[in-house]
């Protein structure tokens, strides 16, 4: 398995780029969210990868983030989608984007790009419920896991002040754990203003 390339980037040609590795050039296909992101031809890059093998192919695809290789490999374990699909999906949307879509189950975001039909958004939608939070890309200034009776008070609080399920948890899952109760509702108060 082939996890990370780091090279001369040599040639972009979308989606495709062309990378250097001590004089071996590996083409990688990326979605436009990194290949916009891609410094000039001729400088040092790092992407993270998936390698497929096939029975009458080999396909290197590389990404900027954690978060969008996670995403990608989350996609194409769906039955349906193609590694061309989820490099779709992954072009039209940022992973949190994605996510949200996914938290919303809202099928428009993913009917807008172009493969993505009505029922194949649907599916996306189910079968994404459950799995996509491995691929959400870290907040900066969140710190990850946060201690369980925080999280719940702050969440229990603002769900009394009338915040639904998905705008509640996700104030709280961007909160630092070292924020006692009081200070993470009014930081989660905050952030749910910006929202609005």
């Amino acid at each position: 398995m082939i996890g990370r390339i780091s090279g001369l980037l040599l040639e972009k040609f979308p989606p495709l780029v062309l990378v250097d590795v001590q004089g071996v050039g590996y083409e990688i296909d990326v979605p436009m969210s990194t290949f916009y992101n891609l410094p000039a031809v001729g400088t040092q890059i790092t992407l993270h990868t998936h390698f497929v093998v096939r029975e009458d192919v080999h396909l290197l695809f590389g990404f900027a983030t954690e978060g969008e290789r996670q995403a990608f490999r989350q996609l194409v374990k769906i039955s349906g989608v193609g590694a061309r699909t989820a490099l779709a999906l992954l072009s039209g949307l940022s992973v949190t984007d994605l996510h949200q879509a996914v938290s919303d189950q809202d099928p428009a975001r993913l009917i807008r790009i172009p493969g993505i039909g009505k029922k194949t958004a649907e599916r996306l939608l189910l079968e994404l419920r459950d799995k996509l939070d491995l691929a959400v890309p870290a907040i900066p200034g969140a710190t990850g896991a946060r201690p369980p009776s925080m999280g719940s008070d702050v969440l229990n609080a603002l769900l009394s002040l009338g915040y639904n399920d998905r705008e509640a948890n996700w104030a709280v899952r961007q909160l630092s754990v070292d924020l006692s109760v009081s200070d993470g509702i009014k930081q989660a108060l905050k952030l749910l203003s910006k929202e609005k």
